[in-house]
């Protein structure tokens, strides 16, 4: 779909063409400069702007199959930039990663977005209001265009730091799911490292042609300042990440300690329960020496030795009495009574 179709000349809007063929037209008659915009186009569309403007095939096949990693190559006079914009969805506390390739030649600047980011209308109102800048060329509009993304960079970078302050107080809150929002989280640094750190590598890729292509002075302190905005972006993005890396080791920790609590817990109980048991033990050993006695001495065989003795029942008794004492002194001396 054609979002954008518009012919500038000498800094200003001359024509918003219907189609792409009167974009090329009146663009090729008032030499000026042609910006279109497309959002997920279908192939006729890619294929009409690669015939007119001689986009190279290798570019053009990256920005078809899109899913590439930000970067930048030189195709002759013909730039090719990649750039993976984001923004932060509230509602679901995640961050939305879209992809936006950027084709800029002497005279066209092609936009192809594979997502609802970046904004890039207001980057043409920037411009438009601003026709100093937008009569440098079709560079100026790319810095323009790099300096948006790394704008909304800004929202995604306090929705993570607002995350992250969330997990510190969840860690120490004993809340059982903080250890899958570290994850989740960490996962989304991680994507978007990948989203910001290229783009150190394309600016500078832009700065190493100044010489060459006789970049503006001017141009040339914008990128330095786009520059500047990444550097920044990245250190705090690396930094969210070092402090998740934290968090997850104090996570670790804290449940290393309260698994080592209910050992702790379970080792007592069972120190006690054992404690228990060898008393119940004791116990029970020390009445069944006077009930063996009993049990034995209570048959009334006939046959059964001092039986009939004068002596028998005060023996029994004196049996169960100093075999109960032994075991009691054994057991006392052992420290299970």
């Amino acid at each position: 779909m054609i979002v954008n179709n518009v012919v500038y000349v000498d800094g200003k809007k001359v024509a918003s063409p219907a189609s792409l063929d009167e974009t090329y037209e009146i663009a090729r008659e008032l030499q000026g400069i042609a910006w279109i915009g497309l959002y997920r186009p279908n192939l006729d569309e890619i294929r009409s702007v690669e015939h007119e403007f001689g986009l190279p095939n290798l570019a053009v096949e990256d920005a078809i199959r899109a899913h590439q990693r930000p970067k930048l190559e030189r195709y002759g006079a013909t730039l090719f930039a990649v750039l993976r914009p984001a923004r932060y969805i509230d509602e679901t506390e995640e961050v939305e990663f879209g992809e936006l390739h950027v084709f800029i030649g002497p005279n066209f600047v092609v936009t192809i977005r594979h997502a609802e980011t970046p904004d890039l209308s207001k980057v043409r109102l920037r411009l438009e209001n601003t026709p100093d800048l937008l009569r440098l060329g079709p560079e100026a509009i790319l810095y323009a265009i790099l300096d948006q993304v790394v704008d909304e960079f800004g929202p995604v970078v306090a929705g993570l730091e607002n995350d992250i302050d969330e997990i510190e107080d969840q860690l120490f809150g004993e809340d059982p799911a903080v250890s899958r929002r570290i994850y989740d989280l960490s996962r989304e640094v991680i994507d978007f490292q990948r989203a910001t750190r290229p783009l150190i590598e394309v600016v500078d890729g832009l700065a190493a042609g100044f010489d060459k292509y006789q970049v503006d002075a001017e141009l040339q302190r914008y990128l330095r300042d786009v520059k500047d905005h990444c550097v920044r972006l990245v250190e705090r993005v690396d930094s969210f990440r070092a402090v998740l890396q934290n968090a997850l080791t104090v996570q670790t920790t804290l449940v290393g300690q309260r698994q080592n609590e209910e050992m702790k817990g379970l080792t007592e109980a069972s120190l006690t329960q054992n404690e228990e048991v060898k008393k119940i033990s004791a116990w029970a050993a020390i009445l069944f020496a006077p009930t063996l006695v009993g049990t034995v001495y209570g048959m009334n065989f006939h046959t059964m030795p001092e039986l009939h003795w004068y002596y028998g029942y005060p023996m029994a008794l004196g049996l169960m009495l100093v075999t109960s004492a032994t075991l009691y002194w054994i057991f006392k001396r052992r420290h299970w009574l």
